[in-house]
């Protein structure tokens, strides 16, 4: 759940400085009700971060909401909450587009993993930080409602050597001595290293390393390491990265890898929520 903080800095957000139209028309305290309804087929996700937004604006919540995660079809009724119209109006437009983003990341996500698991069921799917800058905790939560998982959080989270670093690292140093500092500095962490080409990943595997991302593969890249790797270094994980998204999902876990890391469900369309309004007799 996102916290209380976060949803309060929604509602400012939409509502500034109050509701000019509801005020002006002299409705705000005419009693009405709420009900959001998904228009098509998709996951649910922020259900319960957007009936936390009424009940901060002053609504009160009636029958179940939907929990995120929960494949829906067209017409299922995902919340809903009643209130003075004043209320209603202030909390709606926040808690619908809210739905509606998360729900649309939420159910590209559950399309990539499902995509992915008809091919090697214990897969796994894993999203970057590529998120858009200031939703990590909205993306994840999003990506985690469609069976995901984050790649990682943040730089103090795990270890994840890039090219970047290796640049400055003492011309020469064999990966032997690098890998083998960092798990001696850091023994209950395990040890990734992205790298760019068959010949790099290979080199780098044999130096002990856990995990080896592999940056912009081709499936048929991935497979080539995947058939080298399993008499040279079969507990080494392998992730591919780079461009993967629904269509190729299936490719990429054909070939070998144990992990896909992508940032394309962030980037998914939201999806259709309805909302309708009914005055409710004084």
């Amino acid at each position: 759940m996102i916290d209380d903080d976060a949803l309060r800095r929604l509602l400012a957000e939409d509502v500034p400085y109050g509701d000019l139209t509801t005020g002006l028309l002299g409705i705000g305290g005419q009693p009405g009700r709420m009900v959001f309804f998904a228009r098509a087929a998709m996951v649910a996700c922020a259900t319960e971060e957007a009936a936390r937004l009424c009940e901060l604006g002053g609504a009160r919540l009636f029958g179940d909401v939907v929990p995120s995660g929960t494949p829906v079809v067209a017409g299922t009724r995902l919340l809903a909450a009643e209130a003075p119209a004043g209320v209603l109006h202030s909390v709606w437009k926040a808690a619908q587009v809210l739905v509606e983003t998360l729900s649309g990341v939420a159910t590209a996500a559950r399309a990539l993993v499902l995509a992915a698991r008809t091919v090697n069921p214990t897969i796994t799917v894993a999203c970057t930080r590529k998120s858009f800058p200031g939703t990590r905790a909205l993306s994840v939560r999003a990506i985690m409602a469609g069976g995901a998982i984050p790649h990682r959080l943040g730089l103090s989270d795990s270890l994840l050597v890039f090219a970047e670093h290796r640049l400055f690292l003492p011309a020469g140093l064999p990966p032997e001595t690098w890998i083998g500092r960092l798990k001696a500095a850091a023994p209950e962490r395990k040890v990734a290293v992205e790298v760019a080409t068959v010949e790099e990943a290979l080199d780098v595997a044999g130096a002990g390393v856990d995990i080896l991302q592999l940056e912009k593969f081709s499936p048929e890249e991935v497979h080539r390491v995947a058939e080298r790797l399993r008499s040279m270094a079969p507990t080494v994980v392998l992730v591919a990265a780079g461009g993967i998204d629904v269509h190729n999902a299936a490719a990429y876990a054909q070939a070998g890898a144990r992990v896909l890391a992508t940032s394309a469900p962030y980037h998914a369309k939201p999806a259709d929520v309805q909302v309708h309004f009914q005055a409710v007799p004084g």
